[in-house]
């Protein structure tokens, strides 16, 4: 990793994993839903979520899995890092107050293309609550080098 980057294509290799942490809070919730024009009951109105499966409000699926995308853009591989595609399966619900633990783990890694493919998996308290996998561009030392930079 350097102060510029993350971890160049070059530096990673499967079995390197990182975490990033963040507790999911109502000002998160309400602000979510404003940026992202979802308003779903089961989000923001209490009383409408105490009648639902899961018997109060719960955290949208993505702003849980946007603790993903911090994992992948401050911890591995880092910053400069291009999401290119993420998928997910949702196991359990977030609620208000919980601190999700989202963990990336390099899978496989593409020097030619400098990209790389990461297991994501989002806990709360233990318990997976997102699991899925990402196609990542990285940074890459031969091609700044090949540049002249």
């Amino acid at each position: 990793m350097n102060d510029m980057n993350g971890y160049d294509i070059e530096d990673l290799h499967p079995g390197m994993t990182a975490t990033f942490s963040k507790t999911i809070t109502e000002a998160d919730i309400v602000l979510f839903a404003g940026v992202s024009g979802d308003n779903n009951a089961i989000h923001v109105n209490e009383e409408f979520a105490a009648t639902t499966a899961f018997g109060g409000r719960i955290a949208h699926g993505f702003l849980t899995a946007s603790v993903i995308s911090a994992a992948v853009a401050n911890r591995l591989p880092g910053p400069g890092t291009v999401y290119l595609g993420q998928s997910m399966k949702f196991r359990a619900p977030v609620r208000p107050g919980d601190t999700v633990h989202a963990t990336v783990t390099v899978q496989a890694v593409d020097a030619a293309k400098a990209r790389a493919t990461l297991t994501t998996v989002c806990t709360v308290q233990g318990k997976v609550v997102i699991e899925g996998e990402a196609q990542v561009m990285t940074t890459s030392k031969a091609r700044r080098e090949a540049a002249g930079a």
